[in-house]
C-alpha cells in the first residue's frame, strides 16, 4: 500500500485551490494504487490433474472445469444434502473430502463451487470405445391406494420376501406366482397390502417402491412406504415393449391402460410377459421421511432431481457427478449423486434420474429418454 502520510490533507492550511493541479492527480493515483492493493484476487483454479481411470465398463478422462457445461449456474447447494447422505457412509476415496464438504454445508453456492474446483477433479465418463454419450431415463415413487385386507375391490396382493428369504437364484415366474398352488403356498401369510388394479401393481414393481395410502382393518388410513426388498431373480421384460409387439401403442402407462381397456381378456398375458416379480418391505412415513424419497441401493434416501441410478461397474455408489442432458423432456446441467441402481441401468454412460413422487415427477419420468453426458467429480 502507498504511504498516505505524504499526501496533502484538506485541513492543511498550505493546501489551497491555487496549488498546482498535479497534487490532485497525485492523490487520485495514490487512491487507485491503494484500492488495487486491497482488492481480493479471485481464487486460482487448479489445472487438470490426474490420469485416465479405468473401470470395468467405463473410462474416465480428466478435463478442465471450464469444459463442464452449466457449472457456473447450477445451485449446487440443492445437491449438497444429497451428497452428505452418501457421505454418512463414505468409502476410503471420499472420506477426507466428505469431512471437509460437511463444513461447507452453510456456504453460498459460489463458495461451494470455488471449493469444488479446488478439491475435485472432473473426469468425463466414456465407454471403452471412446463414446462419451449415453442414455438418460427417469423413475419416480408412485403414490397409490391399498387395503390391508382383501376384498372384491382390493384383490391384488403385494408380498414381502418368502419366509425362506429373498431368492438367490431364479424362482417362480410372475405367472406362476399368480397361478401356481406351489408358489402361492410359499407366499401364504406374506401379503403386506392389496391393490385394486393389477396395472397399478405392475407400476409399483417396475418403479421398485411406492408411497401407499393404506386402509387399515379398523377403517383408519395410514401412509406407509413399500420399499424394494428383493426379486424372484427372473429377467425383466418391458410390458410396454410387449404391447408394441402385439400391435398396440406403448411408451407410457396411459397407453398400456388404453390397450388393456381394448383387450380385457389379454391383461394377464401382458402382465405375465414380464416374468420378474418384486418383493417389498413396509416402512413408516413420518416427520422428515415425508420429504425424503425411498432408500436407494446405497442405503440412503433419494433426493428428487439430485439422485441417480447408475451401473456400479461404471460408477461407484456415493460418487458426486455432473449430469448434462438436452432433449424434449428436460434440459439439465447439474450436480447429482450416484445412489441407486436398476436392472435396466447397464453401460458406461447410463443413468436413471429420480424425479420424485408428484404427478409432475411421474410425467417427467415417463417422458425422460434422451442423450446423456456424465462427469465424475473425483478427489484431487
Amino acid at each position: 500500500m502507498p504511504n498516505t502520510a505524504t499526501l496533502p490533507r484538506l485541513s492543511d492550511t498550505r493546501f489551497t485551490l491555487r496549488q498546482p493541479l498535479r497534487l490532485l492527480a497525485a492523490a487520485g493515483a495514490a487512491t487507485a494504487l491503494f484500492m488495487a492493493g486491497c482488492a481480493t484476487k479471485p481464487p486460482t483454479v487448479p489445472g487438470v490433474s490426474g490420469s485416465p481411470i479405468t473401470q470395468a465398463k467405463s473410462r474416465w478422462v480428466p478435463v478442465a472445469w471450464n469444459t463442464v457445461p452449466g457449472f457456473a449456474s447450477d445451485p449446487v447447494g440443492e445437491a449438497w444434502s444429497a451428497w452428505m447422505r452418501s457421505c454418512a457412509k463414505p468409502g476410503p476415496v471420499y472420506a477426507g473430502v466428505c469431512s471437509d464438504a460437511r463444513r461447507m454445508a452453510n456456504a453460498s453456492d459460489a463458495d461451494k463451487r470455488a471449493w469444488m474446483m479446488q478439491r475435485l477433479q472432473p473426469y468425463r465418463v466414456e465407454s471403452h470405445q471412446g463414446s462419451a454419450q449415453g442414455l438418460l431415463t427417469g423413475y419416480y415413487e408412485p403414490v397409490m391406494r391399498a387395503s390391508r385386507s382383501p376384498s372384491s375391490s382390493f384383490r391384488v396382493p403385494l408380498y414381502a420376501v418368502p419366509a425362506s428369504g429373498a431368492p438367490r437364484s431364479p424362482w417362480f415366474t410372475r405367472q406362476q406366482i399368480d397361478s401356481s398352488p406351489a408358489a402361492q403356498s410359499e407366499l401364504r401369510g406374506r401379503e403386506i397390502v392389496y391393490m385394486a388394479d393389477p396395472i397399478d401393481a405392475m407400476i409399483l414393481h417396475v418403479q421398485g417402491s411406492g408411497r401407499m395410502q393404506v386402509r387399515e382393518r379398523d377403517g383408519s388410513e395410514r401412509a406407509v412406504r413399500l420399499a424394494f426388498a428383493g426379486t424372484n431373480q427372473q429377467p425383466f421384460r418391458s410390458p410396454s415393449a410387449w404391447v408394441v409387439s402385439q400391435g398396440g401403442r406403448g411408451g407410457s402407462w396411459d397407453a398400456i391402460r388404453q390397450w388393456a381397456a381394448q383387450n380385457p381378456g389379454r391383461v394377464n398375458e401382458m402382465l405375465w410377459s414380464n416374468p420378474r416379480y418384486v418383493f417389498f418391505r413396509e416402512e413408516a412415513i413420518s416427520g422428515a421421511d415425508t420429504n425424503a424419497g425411498p432408500r436407494g441401493a446405497q442405503g440412503v434416501p433419494l433426493t428428487p432431481g439430485r439422485s441417480i441410478a447408475v451401473d456400479r461397474e461404471s460408477i461407484p455408489y456415493g460418487t458426486p457427478l455432473w449430469l448434462s442432458t438436452t432433449g424434449p423432456a428436460a434440459n439439465l446441467n447439474r450436480m447429482v449423486v450416484a445412489q441407486d441402481t436398476g436392472t435396466a441401468i447397464k453401460g458406461a454412460v447410463r443413468a436413471d434420474y429420480f424425479a420424485g413422487w408428484s404427478q409432475e415427477a411421474a410425467d417427467l419420468a415417463h417422458r425422460m429418454k434422451q442423450p446423456l453426458n456424465l462427469w465424475v467429480l473425483w478427489p484431487r
